[in-house]
């Protein structure tokens, strides 16, 4: 015999079955409907992140250890690895589960993300991971630093128009931290890295591997081309992608702007000896 169900208690039924649908199946689903630069917590894996902002936080995931843009091997067990602009620890993090052992160096110079990546690490208990809170340049020195407060802050000499969140930084020169063979360098630092290359160009012998996020500035000149022949005068060879594959179909149509960008790419390089 067919059990009756009263329409009402059908009805019921059907809304709580809709709304167990539609909840997001993970932590990662639930911050797709956390509203931008809205502060959260989210438990990945079993550990406790802290995020500034869902968006950004959900694009660095998926290329970093979804996609693993970073993944690399090599014959040392404990690399030396330097992250320019870790933001708040996604690519350390990365690094770490890769290489256990591996030395880490990670420069973040805004105060408040800092303090993000700084109890991100904490939460993983990794041994050899030093954060720096300073920016990266060609000396020691305070320069202008707009926050954005997510993964975009960038110094003042990029968007001298916009002076909203604008603070007071210490920048560095990485020449102190190439004192040895570095088994990768990351340098996604929001404009700098022309700047920092140049610097460094002589110690790019004893890198193995490098990232680099180029930022190319609405107005200003290019400076693709230096960056390109310091790599390559430094013996490496050359893979280059859009980030995302975000690149616009007509760019004779105009070009987007975002925080006074119109172009970034990923730059991957490495030396055909390297193991």
């Amino acid at each position: 015999m067919k059990k009756y169900i009263p329409p009402e208690i059908k009805a019921l039924l059907k809304r709580k079955l809709k709304i167990r649908a539609s909840k997001p199946a993970n932590e990662l689903d639930k911050l797709k409907l956390v509203p931008r630069y809205t502060k959260t917590n989210a438990t990945i894996d079993g550990i406790k992140w802290q995020i500034p902002d869902s968006a950004s936080f959900l694009f660095m995931y998926d290329e970093i250890f979804r996609t693993e843009i970073y993944k690399f091997k090599t014959k040392n067990q404990s690399p030396y690895i330097i992250d320019g602009g870790a933001n708040i620890g996604l690519a350390s993090i990365y690094f770490k589960q890769l290489y256990p052992d591996a030395e880490i160096v990670a420069f973040e110079p805004d105060p408040e993300i800092y303090n993000i990546l700084e109890a991100n690490v904490k939460s993983y208990a990794f041994d050899n991971v030093k954060l720096i809170k300073k920016g990266l340049w060609n000396k020691e020195t305070t320069l202008k630093f707009r926050s954005e407060g997510a993964d975009a802050g960038l110094l003042e000499t990029f968007n001298e128009s916009d002076h909203t969140n604008s603070q007071n930084i210490t920048v560095t020169s990485l020449r102190p931290y190439l004192q040895k063979p570095i088994d990768f360098l990351k340098l996604d630092i929001e404009g700098a890295e022309t700047v920092v290359l140049k610097d460094i160009a002589e110690d790019l012998d004893k890198v193995a591997r490098i990232f680099v996020e180029y930022h190319s500035f609405k107005g200003e000149q290019q400076t693709l081309n230096e960056l390109i022949n310091i790599l390559t005068e430094a013996k490496f060879r050359i893979y280059m992608s859009i980030p995302g594959d975000n690149s616009i179909k007509s760019p004779f149509m105009g070009l987007s702007n975002y925080n006074n960008m119109d172009f970034q790419l990923n730059i991957f390089g490495f030396k055909e000896d390297c193991s």
